[in-house]
């Protein structure tokens, strides 16, 4: 199977082009787990399918280290973007992109060689009823500045969903936050029964935020791009920003520019860059047990 694998601000995916191909590889779950081992595989955040469309130009599936599939990525979409457009699958600045989460409009810049260098994409407008995100609760319900608890400590929760849930939680200094101790948590409360993305927010000033993430079904990740919109309109509802400004989001991989427009949608613009391309020849035998074990 040949891939190509990128990043987007640290946020890394194997990328296997399904398109034109006659027979799909069956079992995209244990895949996932395999490739985005860095013992036994490739290493990456995890794998990413570009397939054909009924509804859009091209369709995205990704699946996440633990082998769950995600609805949206941010990031992913960038790279997908990027990928089509340099490889010539696609002639026009602007195009769609079908996920889980719904059908994303992408925008690519290119520069003089004709490669592209940002991307724009129109997240779409944000969920924020409970049981759109979902999550436990009045269903007709948002969650802004939501006290909850988990274990004895308790944090204000501001709830939101980008084609994925986003929990969202401000804080004085981003860096002092043991995300590895404190995402896992409440990414697998109850309260969220599909479970949740968990971001925290320092607002830095009126155009500028910093932002950590835990990833459901990944963990500790460099970026999020979904979860950068969430906090932007998170910070947005709380008072802590105004709408419909360009906002830097500051993550560990890099800059985002987030706005979320008078009209209601989110906007996300960055840049996408190719780390290799490879042939995935095999994996070993013992790997796979080790899935198999781990999943009964």
């Amino acid at each position: 199977m040949l891939f190509t694998k990128m990043q987007g601000l640290g946020n890394s995916f194997v990328i296997f082009n399904q398109l034109g191909v006659a027979k799909e590889y069956q079992d995209y779950s244990q895949l996932a787990q395999i490739v985005s081992n860095v013992s036994f595989g490739i290493g990456s955040d995890g794998i990413i399918l570009i397939c054909s469309s009924d509804i859009a130009d091209f369709r995205m599936r990704i699946f996440n280290v633990d082998g769950s599939e995600g609805k949206n990525c941010g990031n992913g979409l960038r790279c997908v973007a990027k990928l089509l457009f340099d490889q010539k699958y696609v002639t026009t600045s602007s195009f769609t992109i079908e996920t889980l989460g719904g059908v994303m409009s992408v925008e690519v810049e290119a520069d003089k060689e004709k490669q592209v260098q940002y991307v724009t994409v129109d997240m779409g407008e944000p969920e924020l009823l409970k049981n759109k995100i979902p999550m436990q609760g009045d269903p007709c319900m948002v969650s802004v500045n939501d006290p909850h608890s988990f274990g004895d400590d308790v944090y204000q929760l501001t709830c939101v969903s980008m084609g994925n849930p986003h929990a969202i939680i401000f804080v004085e200094d981003v860096k002092k936050v043991p995300l590895e101790k404190i995402g896992p948590i409440i990414e697998c409360s109850d309260l969220f029964p599909e479970r949740t993305n968990v971001g925290f927010v320092t607002v830095k000033n009126s155009q500028e935020i910093e932002y950590r993430v835990w990833e459901r079904g990944s963990g500790m990740t460099m970026a999020c791009g979904t979860g950068a919109c969430a906090a932007v309109v998170a910070a947005t509802l709380n008072g802590m920003l105004d709408r419909d400004l360009p906002i830097t989001v500051h993550l560990p991989g890099g800059d985002l520019t987030v706005r979320w427009d008078e009209h209601g949608r989110v906007w996300k613009r960055g840049e996408a860059t190719y780390i290799c391309h490879g042939e995935l020849m095999t994996y070993t035998n013992k790997f796979s047990s080790m899935i198999n074990e781990n999943e009964e």
